[in-house]
């Protein structure tokens, strides 16, 4: 069983990253610069921030924070979209999710201009994607393709079983693994919530990917000897015997799990790592017009 260090990866990605934008810098040209639309004090949403402009700095990207507190009204959030959308200096933004329930999501999504969407979640960028165009691969999915990338997992001609559809990570996924492409090639099963037999289907997975927000949920009897298990999952759970009152779980039961997995990745430390460092290279791709010039 080979663990999958997402922390590794996502430190040798950042610094491939920083070696493109210091030739930039050399060369006189426009450092790539990524703003972020916070709305409320969401714990979880704070951290996601931090961190994602903490790598800026590491990269050498300029970043921008937008924030709001949770009564800014739906209308007060287009427009600070919209202004992003006309700065010219901005390359890409993100609104970090979620959002207070007063606000439509899809709204939002949709006012993004798709060339900035470097999230990747704009129903063009999705379709684009689903259509084998360049496009903004949600940072999560791409994130998940990269490490199976960078640890030579075989994937043309295998069954891959995602669990969890959301439009964020399980429906792109589901779309990435089934293109002509490496990684790519496979048989994709997408399962949900209401997937009556799922025990049935995750046991024929030759790759399985769990993005469906409940702790420890796959257990090792619902996993194929010498399966590849990808854990998107992230979950606070409360854990009196933590100093800060709570633990991050995982969809997987890793203990059980990995026994039987020839690669895993653990959480915290997996893909996690990796969204933030995807959402980085979309900023790149897009200062440097390479999606849509």
């Amino acid at each position: 069983m080979t663990i999958i260090d997402g922390k590794v990866i996502s430190a040798q990605v950042k610094a491939e990253l920083k070696i493109e934008v210091d030739k930039i810098k050399e060369a006189g040209g426009s450092v790539p610069h990524l703003a972020a639309v916070l709305i409320g004090d969401n714990g979880a949403s704070e951290s996601y921030v931090a961190s994602k402009i903490k790598s800026c700095e590491q990269i050498g990207f300029k970043s921008t924070l937008v924030r709001r507190d949770a009564s800014a009204t739906e209308e007060e959030v287009l427009e600070i979209i919209d202004e992003l959308n006309k700065d010219e200096d901005i390359n890409g933004f993100i609104v970090q999710l979620p959002l207070p329930d007063h606000i439509n999501v899809d709204k939002i999504i949709e006012a993004i201009d798709p060339k900035k969407d470097v999230d990747g979640f704009h129903p063009i960028n999705i379709g684009r994607m689903a259509k084998g165009l360049p496009a903004y691969v949600s940072a999560t999915p791409y994130g998940v393709l990269e490490l199976m990338k960078r640890y030579d997992i075989e994937t043309s001609g295998k069954h891959c079983v995602v669990v969890g559809r959301s439009q964020i990570v399980g429906l792109p996924m589901s779309i990435l693994m089934q293109r002509n492409a490496y990684p790519g090639n496979c048989t994709v099963t997408l399962t949900h919530s209401r997937t009556q037999n799922l025990k049935e289907i995750t046991l024929q997975a030759d790759i399985l990917v769990v993005a469906l927000g409940r702790p420890e949920f796959i257990t090792a009897d619902m996993v194929k000897l010498g399966a590849v298990v990808i854990d998107v999952g992230l979950t606070r759970v409360e854990d009196a015997s933590k100093k800060r009152g709570f633990a991050l779980k995982g969809d997987v039961k890793f203990d059980e799990v990995s026994e039987k997995a020839s690669f895993i990745t653990p959480v915290p430390g997996g893909v996690g790592l990796m969204t933030v460092a995807s959402l980085m290279y979309n900023t790149l791709l897009a200062s440097k017009g390479e999606i849509y010039g």
